[in-house]
């Protein structure tokens, strides 16, 4: 080949490489491909090192031992602790409204008077009927002490009756006696029988005087059972005339309460974030229908953040969690807190479940609707872990692929997957924690492949 051949073929071999073509020309086939200028300068001659030629670069790190957190970052959203709406409970006119939007309250304050005049009269009215039942009592009472005396006296009676029964049979006795020993000094002549007529009269009447008496015995009897009867009559009636007063007390108390009603007064320290209605309007009792409140109070010494965690988080979700939140408008602020309560249901359209953190709030910076980033630490487990960026295709029922580096080459090592946070992934087999892992991947990259580290390897430290 001349000289002015070769030139020739330099040049053209040079632009092939530029193109990435074959040439072929002049009766010469040249394969060779030439990595750089210097090659050509020297003569298109082969590279006697192939090896370093077929080295492909890479990153490689240690798995990291020890510690991994599991952790969900969501969108957060705050609501207040409790917020109640004031609705009255009487209708009436508005008489006073001592609070407006934004004012701060404390427990107990009034907030609000509702002029009530009817039910105040009704109170009046039931005061005055627990006073008359009251005094029904004492009449009972006074009627059952009256029918006990009445009972006493008809007992006496009766004990002075059968006295008088006994008295009369003694009498009518006697008086037999005299008639029959009458009778036989008659039988002798030895009287007149006038005198016989006489005691047989006095016998009569003495046995008059003894059925009388008995007679008088079975009245007072009944006396003492009619008094027995009205003894009870009584009683109940005071049972009656008590429950009466009982009633009375009710509704007064019941009145009272209705009365109470026409008072708002704040349910806990917080601030007034609604008012819709102004002093002098018509107030529509809660009973009625009526949906707009009065006025709405908000807790805001202490507020919820509530947070929906996907599926796959849910199962690692507990009540004290710790959790960090960074909202939007408070930039550059964190604020620390634990999960307070979980709803343990998902929503079957979103398949996300509803979690709560409770943060303090004592200067009342942190307000209703506020939002922004919430993570939370769900688990915390001890086993090696690499970068997710290491893994090599993608991974299926927790089974992956990764990259090791030994004497120079890579080899396609399989792992198991475990806890996986989004930056990285806790091995279960596979790796020990020793290994050269390589980082990122190039596509070129293959097994056994020959390669080059371009840095030392180094433990990634684990995301917290």
């Amino acid at each position: 080949m001349t000289r002015f051949q070769t030139t020739s073929v330099r040049q053209w071999v040079l632009l092939s490489v530029t193109l990435g073509v074959v040439i072929v020309g002049a009766g010469f086939y040249y394969s060779q491909t030439f990595s750089s200028a210097a090659d050509l300068a020297e003569g298109g001659e082969e590279n006697t090192d192939a090896s370093t030629a077929d080295e492909i670069r890479v990153d490689v790190v240690k798995p990291t031992l020890g510690e991994m957190d599991r952790i969900t970052v969501q969108i957060g959203t705050v609501q207040s602790y409790e917020v109640v709406n004031l609705f009255s409970r009487v209708p009436g006119f508005l008489e006073s409204q001592k609070v407006d939007i934004g004012d701060r309250v404390t427990k107990g304050q009034v907030l609000a008077v509702i002029d009530v005049p009817e039910l105040e009269t009704e109170l009046e009215r039931r005061a005055a009927g627990i006073e008359q039942a009251e005094a029904r009592v004492k009449q009972m009472e006074a009627r059952i002490r009256s029918a006990k005396a009445d009972s006493k006296a008809v007992k006496a009676t009766k004990k002075q009756a059968v006295a008088t029964f006994r008295r009369a049979g003694a009498m009518l006795r006697l008086r037999e006696s005299q008639y029959d020993r009458m009778k036989k000094l008659f039988a002798t002549d030895s009287i007149a029988e006038k005198l016989v007529d006489e005691k047989h009269e006095a016998r009569d009447a003495a046995a008059e005087v003894e059925s009388a008496a008995e007679a008088a015995i079975e009245t007072t009897e009944a006396q003492i059972e009619a008094s027995v009867a009205k003894i009870h009559t009584v009683e109940a009636d005071l049972i009656e005339a008590k429950a009466e007063v009982r009633l009375a007390e009710a509704e007064l108390s019941k009145a009272k309460a209705l009365v109470g009603f026409a008072t708002i007064r704040a349910p806990f320290d917080g601030v007034v974030t609604q008012r819709n209605l102004f002093v002098k309007d018509f107030v529509r009792a809660a009973d009625s229908g009526v949906s707009v409140p009065l006025l709405r109070v908000e807790r805001t010494d202490k507020v919820r953040v509530v947070v929906q965690i996907p599926d796959r988080d849910s199962p690692y979700a507990n009540v004290g969690d710790p959790a960090t939140v960074e909202i939007d408008a408070l930039p550059g602020e964190r604020f620390s807190g634990a999960i307070s309560r979980i709803a343990d249901s998902e929503d079957q359209q979103t398949r996300l479940m509803r979690v709560e953190i409770d943060l303090p709030n004592p200067k009342g910076r942190i307000h209703q609707g506020m939002f922004g980033r919430t993570t939370i630490l769900l688990d915390r487990i001890k086993t090696p872990s690499i970068l997710s960026s290491c893994l090599v295709g993608k991974t299926h029922e927790g089974k992956g692929s990764v990259y090791v580096v030994r004497d120079g080459h890579v080899h396609l090592t399989p792992v198991v997957i475990g806890q996986d946070n989004g930056v990285r992934v806790g091995i279960l087999l596979g790796l020990t924690g020793k290994e050269q892992v390589v980082r990122r991947p190039p596509s070129a990259l293959s097994d056994g492949a020959a390669v080059l580290v371009s840095q030392p390897a180094a433990t990634q430290p684990a995301s917290h």
